[in-house]
């Protein structure tokens, strides 16, 4: 699969990488270019000479640069010129620099997916009392956070917007130290709140109401049925390994259909998040990734394109997130138009139907088409449908969806948060263009 110059900028890291790859995506720079049906490699001229591969099914680069971002700069602009000028790169036999690596990553996945062999069973009468030690603990931090948000609102919200974010924090630190880490990430959220908005004291309150919803929840959980005392163990902190999800059964295998992602990032961390949709099943996936720096994510998506996959979701009353379990095919571009509704009414009662079985759902997946991008007073922008029903837009890019759409029509994949929603994903299908935007 060769990706169009739109998708290979969308898998820069940041705006920098992808304005550097531009640069080098000229033949001067380049010698020994070549592709074969699963890789693309070539010699780079910098400050060094650069090997340059491309595994092509899952987009996967390596470099002999010392970038820490992934893909650099030599990698993004090799695929810039494959997509733009394919007949530079032309067929030929892997050179052996790039035979073993594509055999090296052979090794690795056949490696991941053996199964290790555990060399005893666990003591499961041990397993059971750190469970309790844990439960009771989690239990405790629970209590004080219920009397800390009681004693809140007794005193009023006027108190925390001049204690500025210490409380929060300090707040934050008890539920880490009681193992409930899934709180204490959702109450740091909160702490932005204030201030943020005309109507942040409005906000908050709904915030801290759905907080009490899941700490009554857990107070109940035994009460709960299955799926929903999964969702809330989640929440509260627990988390599931990988082999546990696909244990659970959830499997889902169809033809996937990336319609963008996100990327969070602070000084230590980046968290991605891609969104799927079913073809066939239409049902929509969030794929989360964690990545340490620079370092990459372990899969990679490429915006519009589809691959036949088997998804596990977490066990959910509302199954949203997934990993990929198994790969069926590689990936190709996407040549259809969006799969979505017609009105952003329609989408909003989909929404209401997952709230009412999930009601802590941060973030969901809208795909609406035939709408236009409109700019009011201040700048605020909104996506208008053909009821003239409005959705308020939030983020960058939003004078890129004005230029694509030319004030006519155009389908939007966007993450809804439940308040405003931010595009990932635009197509205008008179002249076939396409756009992605990073997360800011």
């Amino acid at each position: 699969m060769i990706l169009t110059t739109e998708q290979v900028l969308a898998l820069a890291t940041d705006s920098m990488s992808a304005a550097a790859a531009r640069k080098l995506a000229h033949p001067r720079d380049w010698r020994n270019l070549g592709r074969s049906e699963i890789a693309l490699w070539g010699e780079c001229q910098g400050s060094a000479l650069y090997q340059v591969r491309v595994h092509l099914p899952d987009t996967t680069v390596k470099c002999s640069c010392p970038s820490r971002k992934f893909p650099c700069k030599h990698a993004l602009a090799l695929m810039l010129i494959a997509a733009g000028q394919p007949e530079l790169v032309p067929a030929a036999e892997p050179p052996p620099w790039v035979g073993e690596w594509l055999a090296h990553r052979v090794r690795a996945i056949e490696r991941r997916e053996q199964k290790p062999k555990k060399a005893s069973p666990p003591d499961a009468e041990a397993q059971a009392r750190r469970a309790g030690l844990r439960f009771e603990r989690v239990r405790e931090g629970i209590e004080a956070l219920d009397l800390w948000m009681h004693d809140l609102v007794r005193s009023g919200l006027a108190t925390i917007e001049v204690a500025g974010s210490s409380p929060w924090e300090a707040q934050a630190a008890r539920l880490v130290d009681a193992q409930a880490s899934g709180l204490a990430s959702r109450l740091r959220g909160m702490s932005g709140l204030t201030r943020a908005t005309p109507d942040w004291a409005g906000e908050l309150l709904a915030d801290l109401g759905r907080l009490a919803l899941l700490t009554h929840a857990f107070g109940r959980i035994d009460d709960l049925d299955a799926p929903l005392r999964a969702d809330v163990r989640q929440l509260v902190g627990w988390s599931l390994k990988e082999e546990e999800v696909v244990a659970a059964g959830d499997l889902v295998e169809d033809d996937w259909l990336v319609l963008g992602q996100f990327v969070d990032e602070d000084e230590r961390f980046r968290v991605q998040r891609t969104w799927l949709k079913g073809i066939r099943s239409r049902r929509v996936a969030m794929v989360l990734q964690f990545a340490a720096g620079m370092a990459p994510f372990g899969d990679t998506f490429a915006p519009a394109t589809h691959f036949e996959a088997t998804l596990a979701f977490w066990p959910s009353a509302f199954p949203l997130r997934a990993l990929v379990h198994a790969r069926q095919a590689v990936a190709v571009p996407w040549h259809d138009r969006l799969p979505g509704t017609g009105t952003f009414a329609a989408f909003l009662l989909d929404a209401a139907h997952g709230l009412a079985r999930q009601p802590w759902l941060g973030r969901l997946l809208c795909v609406v088409r035939d709408v236009i991008p409109v700019i009011g007073q201040n700048e605020r922008w909104s996506l208008v449908d053909r009821d003239r029903a409005a959705m308020p837009l939030a983020g960058t890019g939003t004078w890129s969806l004005l230029a694509i759409s030319g004030g006519h029509p155009i389908d939007v994949a966007g993450e809804w948060d439940g308040r405003v929603l931010r595009p990932l994903f635009a197509s205008a299908w008179d002249e076939r263009i396409t756009w992605s935007r990073p997360a800011t």
